[in-house]
């Protein structure tokens, strides 16, 4: 038996999750929210029982040593160094890794190289490493990154058709995101049918504030809508996903923005929230529409639309799918988006029935009838999973 962490570290949050291994049972689950900034919280659960409390939280390496005590005074470990091994979520890898490293210097210095393609998160995923890392120095600490599922993808699938020296001197490429979900949604599905791995051919479809949906072709990422940047694919909470690339010339040309303007517009302003204006959150989008707000409702259908058309070219490119998972806080809990999706999807032979689907929120269920040419099922994702998972077989490699 061993204990494993996974953390997912933001410039100013900490999101965590603890596990008995191989067991893989959780034993305590929480996150620190608002760190540097005035009334940070924090917050875990545990075996049945819930903290929460507002406190003084000026860092990093605070909020670390406040994780750690709340493990210790609770009795989810003994002592620090019962923790063996910690998955650390560190988002972009590049070209590098296609899947998960134990630490070293030469991943380290990779991945800060690669911070110009991940600014926010890459920096904050380093200081998540060296604050617990500083806290146990003799735990074995794992890099799980969120583009290493999609280095699969064949060049075709993944280059702009710009000129190729962008690729050869800086690297411009779809690289995808939610890796860590995909890949456990595939070989979540593959556990449930028991089919093996290398015959699962499924659209993964991770919807949230966040999209992106994923090919898997033969268990492996085939294609990826998110691209050079989360930015890429379909229509998010204010992201506005793929649009014609000249309207950014028109509206610098038209209004005099510059790139922190644009950028600003198309990733905090746009999506949901731009075109309903009523909100980021498909909850409140849902809640106008239900009220006849003509914008909501039309936000409502473009977000079904993006995602009909991104899944249906999947299918044609892979010539055929086996099955479509919805997975992330729009898919897993949303029936109505799910509907439309699945409505717009009947070409297919995708049969959705309702009483199968209204009311289905976060578990486990197929969607789909029998009489469905394609299986559609929930899965609720579990990348803090995947990172235990990763960080536990490092640690038995390496002992």
């Amino acid at each position: 038996m061993a204990i494993v962490m996974s953390v997912n570290a933001g410039s100013s949050s900490f999101k965590f999750q603890v596990f008995e291994m191989p067991e893989e049972k959780v034993l305590a689950q929480g996150n620190v929210e608002r760190i540097g900034l005035e009334n940070s919280i924090f917050g875990m659960k545990f075996d049945g029982n819930k903290i929460e409390e507002v406190c003084d939280i000026p860092d990093h390496g605070v909020a670390v040593q406040k994780i750690m005590d709340a493990l210790v005074d609770n009795h989810i470990v003994n002592q620090l160094e019962d923790i063996q091994a910690i998955g650390h979520r560190m988002v972009h890898g590049g070209e590098y890794f296609d899947h998960s490293v134990l630490e070293s210097e030469d991943a380290i210095n990779k991945f800060i190289e690669l911070t110009d393609l991940a600014p926010l998160h890459n920096p904050a995923g380093l200081l998540g490493y060296r604050s617990f890392k500083k806290a146990l120095p003799n735990a074995s600490h794992t890099f799980v990154f969120d583009t290493a599922f999609h280095q699969t993808m064949p060049k075709e699938n993944y280059l702009y058709a710009i000129p190729y020296e962008y690729y050869e001197k800086d690297k411009v490429r779809r690289y995808g995101m939610h890796g860590t979900s995909h890949l456990y949604l595939t070989q979540r599905y593959a556990q449930i049918t028991g089919k093996k791995l290398e015959d699962v051919n499924i659209v993964t479809c991770h919807l949230g504030n966040g999209g992106s949906i994923t090919a898997v072709k033969n268990g492996k990422s085939f294609k990826t809508s998110m691209g050079f940047t989360p930015l890429a694919g379909i229509m998010m909470g204010t992201r506005c996903g793929d649009i014609d690339p000249a309207i950014l010339v028109f509206l610098q040309k038209k209004y005099g923005y510059d790139y922190e303007e644009i950028d600003n517009l198309l990733n905090k302003k746009s999506g949901l929230l731009g075109v309903s204006g009523v909100s980021s959150d498909s909850r409140d989008v849902e809640a106008a529409a239900a009220q006849g707000n003509e914008r909501a409702i039309l936000a409502q259908k473009m977000f079904a639309s993006r995602v009909i058309e991104t899944v249906s070219g999947y299918i044609g490119l892979m010539g055929g799918a086996d099955a479509i998972i919805f997975a992330g806080g729009i898919g897993e809990n949303a029936w109505s988006y799910r509907k439309a999706i699945c409505d717009g999807l009947s070409v297919f032979g995708v049969d959705v029935p309702d009483e199968l689907n209204i009311g289905v929120r976060a578990k486990e269920a197929k969607l789909s009838s029998d009489n469905s040419k394609m299986e559609v099922w929930l899965l609720p994702t579990n990348e803090e999973l995947v990172m235990a998972r990763d960080a536990y077989k490092d640690l038995m490699e390496n002992a």
